[in-house]
């Protein structure tokens, strides 16, 4: 049962042919839309109480407002009675004056208005003077001045029920809420990615040729929500952006257009994912305006889109297609949409994701020689050549009794290699290991003195490299000097011969340097 759910949904039968009985799964009841599809608001105004007076203070947008079947009887019942009322009177005065009983009978008497002897005789008068058809047989007489004042009274009271009523008539024939028939909206709302953004959008076409003018086009979403201090908004509207910063909402509408709300932080469905749709309760209103072009009137067309009608990895199939000299518009796809790759996690998850910091490796421990440096895993590897510092054995000692055993190892290894290398540059004359301008000042200095000190035998200190792992330039290794130690390894011995000065032993190449300097 429930592998069948997941495969067709809510909305199926299950049929037992054991007992005969058939048994419906729960179907979702439909939610009471805001805004039916066609654009009617489904809001209903009830307890008016007094008000409804106010109605009344408005009676010509009461009666355009009316639909056209009370329009018409309004329209029918007006004319007739006023046709009524006006014959009434015209026959009151015939009959007051004795022209009912003395017409025909004295050729000498004078009506009100001739040839009128009965109630239809009457009414056709008045609808020839309200018409002004005038066929001649029935007239007012100049001894009646209380007809040709009832007669005024009629033509202005008949011109202003023709223009009430007829006005009235004309206004609602050219409202605009027909034009809005002709202007389509896809049935259902995709959410799928555009250039890199996840989007919400919809598409709307025109039917007509005729432009509409300034068109622009906003979009609300309804939805009840709970503020933090616990008051409950039933229907709360809030404004989705369709591009009002960049002008995208002001639309050239002469083809089908794909309205675009790109899903950001300011977006209230920025925590929305493909699970949480199937849960949320909400519903879209669009609303198009615009100027129609023939009759200059501002018209509005309005739709909605409910939480079920979004779908989610969806995109619009295109319509147009080029033709021999012309764009051709196939509104029988108008609505057809195809899936595409969506994530199915929302825009909050995604940008979490993200800003996730990457792994880094977990430092080492502090080595170094009191003053803070540190390293950061990498062994350091430098040239002979370039060192000029000695450090301690025993702060090497120390630092390296505090490495982990894998460490240990490493550097006993590595000090053992590293020495061997300088015993092998030591043994070659060359000319680099040799010279004093890699040496440092000092012992250049001392080199190059004489005096009660250069009679004794000038040793260069041995350099002791401790291999061990560290992060900084080879700049940054401090200088010092360290008492010879009798394990020391002289990388050049600088002995005055006898009865010579301590340059005599150096190469020639040096000598000539030393005497530049």
């Amino acid at each position: 049962m429930a592998a069948l759910r997941r495969k067709f949904g809510e909305d199926y039968q299950v049929v037992n042919t054991n007992r005969g009985t058939t048994f419906t799964a729960p179907v979702k009841k439909k939610r009471q839309r805001f805004v039916e599809k066609n654009g009617r608001c489904n809001v209903q105004h009830g307890n008016l109480g007094g008000e409804t007076s106010r109605y009344l203070s408005d009676l010509f947008t009461t009666l355009v407002d009316l639909k056209w079947r009370w329009n018409l009887l309004i329209f029918i019942l007006t004319y007739t009675i006023a046709w009524l009322v006006m014959a009434s009177m015209w026959w009151i005065i015939a009959y007051i004056r004795g022209d009912l009983s003395n017409a025909g009978h004295d050729a000498s008497y004078t009506p009100c208005v001739a040839n009128v002897y009965n109630f239809p005789s009457a009414f056709l008068f008045f609808i020839e003077t309200e018409a002004t058809i005038g066929y001649g047989y029935r007239y007012i007489t100049e001894k009646c001045p209380e007809g040709i004042i009832l007669f005024l009274f009629q033509s202005l009271l008949g011109s202003i029920v023709d223009a009430f009523l007829i006005g009235c008539m004309f206004i609602k024939m050219s409202q605009p809420k027909k034009r809005a028939e002709t202007l389509m909206f896809s049935q259902d709302a995709v959410i799928s990615q555009r250039d890199g953004k996840l989007c919400l959008m919809f598409r709307v076409g025109n039917l007509r040729n005729s432009h509409m003018v300034s068109a622009q086009i906003r979009c609300k979403l309804i939805k009840s929500r709970q503020t933090p201090e616990g008051e409950f908004l039933p229907l709360d509207q809030c404004e989705l952006d369709v591009g009002f910063g960049t002008g995208a909402d002001q639309l050239f509408l002469v083809s089908p257009l794909t309205i675009c709300h790109e899903i950001n932080p300011k977006s209230p469905f920025f925590d929305l994912s493909q699970r949480s749709l199937m849960n949320e309760e909400f519903e879209i209103v669009v609303i198009l305006e615009g100027i129609v072009e023939t009759t200059g009137m501002t018209c509005q067309a309005r739709t909605s889109y409910t939480e079920d009608e979004v779908l989610w990895g969806h995109r619009f199939l295109p319509v147009m297609s080029l033709e021999e000299g012309f764009f051709r518009v196939d509104y029988s796809q108008f609505h057809s949409t195809f899936e595409v790759n969506t994530p199915s996690y929302s825009v909050k998850e995604h940008e979490e994701k993200s800003s996730l910091p990457s792994p880094v490796s977990t430092p080492n421990p502090v080595l170094g020689d009191g003053r803070g440096a540190s390293s950061a895993g990498r062994a350091r590897v430098f040239s002979v050549d370039c060192i000029n510092t000695v450090e301690e054995r025993g702060r090497h000692g120390a630092a390296g009794s505090r490495l982990p055993s894998k460490l240990q190892r490493m550097s006993s290894s590595g000090k053992e290699d590293l020495q061997r290398k300088v015993l092998m540059l030591s043994s070659q004359h060359s000319e680099k290991a040799c010279s004093t301008g890699d040496l440092p000042l000092k012992l250049q200095r001392l080199s190059s003195s004489t005096g009660p000190e250069a009679e004794h035998p000038l040793q260069l200190k041995s350099l002791k490299v401790g291999f061990e792992p560290m992060t900084q330039s080879t700049g940054d290794i401090h200088q010092c000097s360290l008492p010879p130690s009798p394990g020391s390894i002289p990388l050049y011995s600088l002995q005055p011969s006898a009865g010579g000065k301590p340059e005599d032993n150096l190469p020639a190449k040096l000598r000539r340097m030393n005497a530049d300097r």
